[in-house]
């Protein structure tokens, strides 16, 4: 069923259901898990979860039962801890408390942002085991240390990530369903688009760039909304991950919104380094290390990590004093970079699209370049190395700017904000390590080109990688 279901788009709530790729992975889960474990569908704050979960549910089961924590009272709550001993008085209770049961031969229960009530979450092992339904949990934050504490976290519990909805995605929501094929067929071949695809493809490409991955902002773009509505939908969105901060974690809340609301002036640094001191002057890794790590486990931010070496074991060499700090939609990054500005107007957007803007508009590219090899599930590296070019007198310093590992061997990564094609850094590391490649990639905004052994590909194949 997966996407055919999902191609007649219906209103629910005044928001459009959009097709999302996450749908196919819930149906897997569903067909080789057999009943025998429960997913968790997990991700940031209003990417769209629980519209995909209940959509999925309403599809692919006779009937469902939602079980929102965050609205949920206190008696359905307190079932779950006072029943799970004896499961035909929790079930009888259950749809007693709720006013309905569940009928038909395969039924679902969805528990939604199941962070709120952890208790929940740890009775999936005798749910699971008992066999009568098939659960489904939603969940921001789930990682954090005060949703798992003092609770045994199932097995039986199979694990999504979601992210944002990316640019094909976001083409699906405007009713493109041509232009992917033809850029996979580039990619694969290796051949050009050709002048006019490629600029039909990427004035696309910077409009989903600038209105985001978020389903409300994409949602108003599709229902004609101005520029400035999307912007307003954005801002609630960011004031809402604020809250986040506040609320989740105490210990460091300051810390972590400061970290999150300086990530765009991060950005703008030289090689969009992290530098604390642009926090505190007397700012130390370790007094920061807890708020960091808070924005990368709640999936608002995209954290990529210094590597010494450049071997297929990244995580072996990572040197986490020294990072990047990405955000976790590029979209709101926009809206982050014009947040000191009364208002948003149509003229500042086009501008933006149109790449005709004061603005860097590199950390743009390379955020959601950051962005779009998480979504392919990446982790995210880079390596620094000093080398003495020949002919030089001293050692300089060098940077690759991502760095994947593809059949084995490792594939860096150079992103261009233009049609630049300088690429020393690539034929310096090689040199230094004597390093087989798989591939060679330098992203960039013009179609793609191969040559000398590095693959141009314009940005938008990035989700290819």
């Amino acid at each position: 069923m997966c996407y055919n279901k999902l191609n007649e788009m219906k209103m629910r709530n005044a928001k459009m259901v959009f097709k999302r790729k996450v749908y196919d992975k819930l149906a897997e889960w569903k067909a080789l898990s057999a009943g025998k474990s429960a997913v968790l569908l997990e991700g940031a704050r209003r990417i769209g979860k629980s519209t995909i979960v209940e959509e999925f549910a309403k599809n692919e089961y006779d009937d469902y039962m939602i079980l929102d924590f965050a609205r949920e009272n206190k008696d359905v709550k307190n079932n779950f801890i006072e029943n799970m001993n004896d499961l035909d008085t929790f079930f009888r209770n259950l749809f007693l408390l709720k006013g309905r049961s569940l009928r038909g031969k395969t039924c679902a229960l969805i528990f939604d942002e199941v962070q709120l009530f952890p208790q929940a979450r740890q009775a999936i092992k005798y749910l699971v085991a008992d066999g009568r339904y098939e659960y489904i949990e939603t969940g921001s934050l789930i990682s954090i240390r005060k949703n798992v504490k003092d609770i045994l976290i199932p097995s039986e519990e199979y694990r999504i990530k979601m992210y944002p909805m990316d640019f094909e995605e976001y083409l699906w929501a405007i009713g493109d369903e041509v232009t992917i094929p033809m850029i996979k067929d580039s990619f694969q071949k290796r051949k050009a688009l050709g002048d006019a695809i490629h600029r039909k493809i990427m004035k696309n490409f910077r409009t989903y760039m600038v209105v985001g991955g978020m389903p409300q902002a994409i949602d108003a773009y599709v229902a004609g909304k101005s520029y400035e509505q999307i912007d307003f939908v954005k801002r609630n969105i960011l004031s809402l991950y604020e809250e986040d901060l506040a609320k989740y974690d105490t210990e460091n809340r300051e810390k972590a919104s400061i970290v999150y609301r300086t990530i765009p002036e991060q950005l703008e640094n030289k090689n969009s380094h992290f530098k604390l001191s642009k926090v505190d002057k007397n700012a130390r890794y370790k007094n920061y290390v807890d708020a960091v790590s808070f924005i990368s486990e709640a999936m608002i931010g995209n954290e990529c990590i210094n590597v010494t070496k450049p071997e297929i074991a990244l995580e072996l060499f990572a040197d986490r004093s020294n990072f990047k700090l990405y955000m976790g939609d590029t979209g709101l990054l926009v809206t982050q970079i014009m947040k000191n500005r009364d208002s948003t107007d149509e003229d500042l957007y086009k501008a933006l699209i149109i790449d005709n803007l004061g603005i860097n508009q590199g950390m743009i590219m390379e955020n959601v370049v950051a962005q779009m090899l998480r979504a392919a599930g990446h982790e995210l590296y880079f390596h620094e190395y000093l080398y003495t070019p020949e002919g030089a007198s001293k050692e300089k310093k060098y940077e690759i700017d991502f760095m994947i590992v593809k059949k084995k061997k490792i594939c860096p990564i150079e992103v261009k904000s233009s049609s630049y094609m300088s690429h020393k850094s690539f034929d310096y590391l090689i040199q230094k390590y004597q390093l087989k490649s798989e591939d060679r990639y330098i992203i960039y905004t013009k179609d793609l080109r191969y040559q000398d052994g590095i693959i141009y590909i314009p940005i938008y194949m990035t989700m290819l990688l």
